[in-house]
């Protein structure tokens, strides 16, 4: 299958229709392709007590979280913010886990008064948190394995040099803290970061994961984080789910036989879900011609997608409005002042002012890391179900910027 085929999004856009109704650049997302996914995940883990946690982090939009909660996944949440709006998109407190880092004990206080899953990741906040509610409110603990799992640096977190988790060295020291705070321990979580590249990098860390829970006699659930790799680009390396989870199932449920009981197997998607789901659709503003590069320059930037320039991440881009044109070299630029490349040296087929193109994998970290650099307004967003486009976040508008100012 040619690599745009695997993107069912591409046949359900009518750019000229969608970016006429709802203005241009603009955000699309496409529900099909989400619920893919995630029963791809729950069929390949069939085995055992699995619990989808998503994590919200890769697309805040509301209605994407209502349809994800609609699939039957919980939540994964990193600041009290994204729990407010996970609680707003109809997800029930104890269905939401509560993995921040670097917060304050108060920011932790507020998550338990909301009835969240708290996951700890430092043995300071560990230690108040023991001296503060010992065993009234259970708690998770994410781990560091100290396991660099390959590919972009930018975006690996389990890893040594990694500010996230507490050291698997450290396990000694966490288990005197329980001990002595009677803290009850309902979970282990460890997350090694996005784009893993060798699915056996989870059997790796699900051993490591084995051996520390021996250390807790309470645990319900453990948590392996994500990082499952989607495709970028043609050719590109992507996580066999099915065979990971042919090995996975059979260590986990040996290990729950060895524990003494059954144990929930938590995973927390947030690309994997809904990465391939959406696209950027971006109006061509000019075309320009250095003494060395073609430049099509966009109406969008780094500030609406800003993955390419913080990551140096590839995101395929497809000329829509001239699909069967003679293909060129373009280097595909916004209009922020700074650097603000979306990709350098592209085949496109023969682009032309006012041409839509389309820059995929968009859905996860796209509109969640935009910013009004320049102040410019974020872009408006459409969700695509049932062969349906309906708006579900408007575009900015000046007086969006003014607000916070008036005072």
């Amino acid at each position: 299958m040619h690599f745009e085929e695997s993107y069912p999004i591409l046949k359900t856009l009518n750019p000229e229709e969608l970016t006429k109704s709802f203005g241009s650049p603009l955000y699309v997302y496409h529900a099909e392709t989400i619920k893919r996914q995630y029963e791809r995940l729950t069929n390949a883990f069939k085995g055992v007590d699995l619990k989808i946690k998503y994590a919200c982090k890769a697309n805040t939009n509301l209605e994407v979280m209502k349809y994800v909660r609609s699939l039957g996944a919980g939540l994964d949440v990193v600041s009290i913010e994204e729990a407010m709006i996970g609680l707003k998109a109809g997800y029930k407190a104890g269905e939401i886990l509560f993995t921040p880092n670097s917060v304050s004990f108060e920011e932790i206080k507020k998550a338990v008064e909301l009835g969240l899953v708290i996951n700890i990741d430092n043995i300071s906040i560990l230690e108040q948190f023991g001296h503060e509610y010992e065993n009234r409110v259970p708690c998770c603990i994410r781990l560091n394995p100290h396991i660099f799992a390959g590919g972009n640096s930018h975006i690996q977190t389990g890893h040594i040099d990694s500010k996230f988790g507490i050291s698997i060295h450290q396990l000694r020291h966490v288990t005197r803290i329980v001990s002595t705070c009677k803290i009850r321990v309902n979970g282990l979580h460890i997350h090694t970061g996005s784009e893993i590249l060798d699915s056996s990098v989870f059997i790796q860390v699900a051993e490591l994961m084995f051996e520390a829970a021996r250390s807790f006699p309470e645990l319900e659930f453990i948590d392996f984080g994500s990082g499952f790799k989607v495709a970028y680009k043609e050719g590109d390396y992507t996580t066999d789910i099915e065979e990971l989870a042919n090995q996975f199932v059979s260590l986990f449920n040996g290990f729950c036989k060895e524990y003494g009981r059954k144990l929930q197997l938590w995973f927390e998607p947030g690309k994997f879900l809904v990465s391939e789901a959406g696209v950027l659709l971006v109006k061509v503003n000019t075309v320009k011609t250095s003494m060395a590069t073609v430049f099509a320059g966009v109406d969008s930037g780094q500030n609406h997608l800003i993955r390419p320039m913080f990551y140096d991440a590839y995101h395929h881009i497809i000329n829509l409005s001239n699909p069967s044109g003679k293909q060129r070299i373009y280097t595909v630029v916004g209009y922020i002042c700074e650097t603000d490349t979306f990709g350098w040296d592209r085949k496109l087929s023969e682009v032309r002012e006012g041409d839509i193109l389309a820059i995929l994998n968009a859905g996860a970290y796209g509109y969640s890391m935009s910013n009004n650099y320049n102040s410019r307004l974020r872009p408006a967003e459409v969700l695509i179900e049932n062969g349906q486009p309906r708006l579900v976040r408007r575009r900015e508008t000046l007086d969006d910027l003014l607000r916070t100012q008036e005072v």
